[in-house]
């Protein structure tokens, strides 16, 4: 066989170990991105590491840490999904600490999106002798961190637009809008352990101002391990009664409002002008606020503003074994099905907006 075809193949291997435990971070990184690295010498692994939260250390160097003799990495491959920083942030560059410590030879998967980066660090590392290859698993690197590509390249947050809707194609029952009712749930209870694990995974959720009031969700995690979600509830008018679960305080929550109102203890109002299409305005304020993920959880119509602004880049809907024969009809499925999942009598559809 082809040196070259077993080295790509060699590289393929350890750079979905890489892919795998950087998946660690899922949740924990954000505004980074997830990265995993693995050391390699004379085709064993010798050391791992991923990045584990915001503000600790990077992948790179969590690997190197893990390097029992040190010597060893002087006649090493370093394996990384994304392309080392070169620049001072909340740590070092890791590409300083690469060079100390002699690695001669660096697999990448993809390069870095964010300006400070992008392309710099590769540069560095070719510059003080390294040799470089790029784009291993290059789809696979992006994959993984599909938000945060989309938020450097797009300028907004990766939106998951997500509804359960009955078999025969209703997302609610028509209710009054002057009373609040329990929500009717339209799937199982492990559905809806997914839906809370999904909440730890992003960044910020959204509801529109009729789905606060009638469902009064809480829009937190509590049937899962993790970190709450951003709250974000449009309310124009300031309508809605301040004893809703979402104004509990218990969670950092947005209001955006046409009204001036003063904030407090997380209770944020913001401004935006609703004479013209609101949704752009969001996104420019949570881009500004580094919100790179958002799950739009609202009614019909919320939902339908993002998808008729193809302002949307993938959807995740439940669809339940039972009934309504009438009530509100559910947003119509677009983009790819990339993934279809049966779990009990329901069924887990997810679109990629391709």
């Amino acid at each position: 066989m082809d040196k070259d075809i077993i080295d790509i193949e060699k590289h393929q291997r350890y750079l979905s170990r890489c892919i795998q435990i950087a998946g660690g971070g899922l949740g924990l990184v954000a505004p980074n991105p997830m990265v995993g690295s693995v050391i390699v010498k004379d085709d064993k692994i010798i050391g791992e590491g991923f990045h584990h939260k915001f503000g600790g250390n990077h992948a790179e160097v969590n690997a190197i840490e893990s390097v029992i003799n040190k010597e060893n990495l002087k006649e090493s491959i370093l394996y990384v999904n994304l392309e080392p920083c070169s620049h001072f942030g909340k740590t070092p560059p890791c590409t300083d600490l690469i060079i100390k410590h002699k690695i001669p030879e660096i697999v990448i998967g993809s390069t870095d999106p964010f300006a400070e980066v992008a392309g710099r660090g590769i540069q560095k590392l070719k510059e003080a002798g390294c040799k470089v290859i790029c784009d291993v698993m290059k789809n696979e690197s992006i994959e993984l961190n599909k938000r945060f590509f989309t938020y450097h390249q797009i300028k907004r947050p990766y939106i998951i637009l997500k509804w359960a809707q009955t078999f025969d194609g209703y997302i609610d029952i028509i209710r009054s809008e002057n009373k609040i009712s329990s929500p009717n749930w339209i799937t199982n209870e492990y559905l809806r352990m997914i839906v809370h694990k999904w909440r730890t995974e992003e960044q910020a959720i959204i509801v529109g101002t009729k789905t606060a009031y009638v469902d009064n969700p809480k829009l937190n995690a509590r049937d899962y391990e993790g970190k709450n979600p951003l709250r974000i509830v449009i309310d124009r008018d300031l309508k809605l009664p301040l004893d809703l679960n979402l104004f509990d305080r218990t969670v950092s929550t947005i209001i955006y409002t046409s009204k001036n109102k003063p904030s407090s203890e997380n209770l944020e109002y913001c401004t935006v002008d609703f004479n013209v299409n609101i949704i752009p305005q969001i996104l420019e304020d949570l881009y500004v606020r580094k919100i790179q993920s958002l799950i739009v959880e609202g009614g019909s119509v919320l939902i339908n503003s993002f998808y008729d602004l193809n302002l949307w880049d993938e959807s995740r809907v439940f669809i339940g074994s039972n009934l309504f024969f009438n009530g509100i009809k559910a947003p119509g499925l677009r983009g790819k099905i990339i993934e279809e999942q049966n779990i009990y009598n329901d069924k887990l559809l997810i679109t990629r907006n391709i």
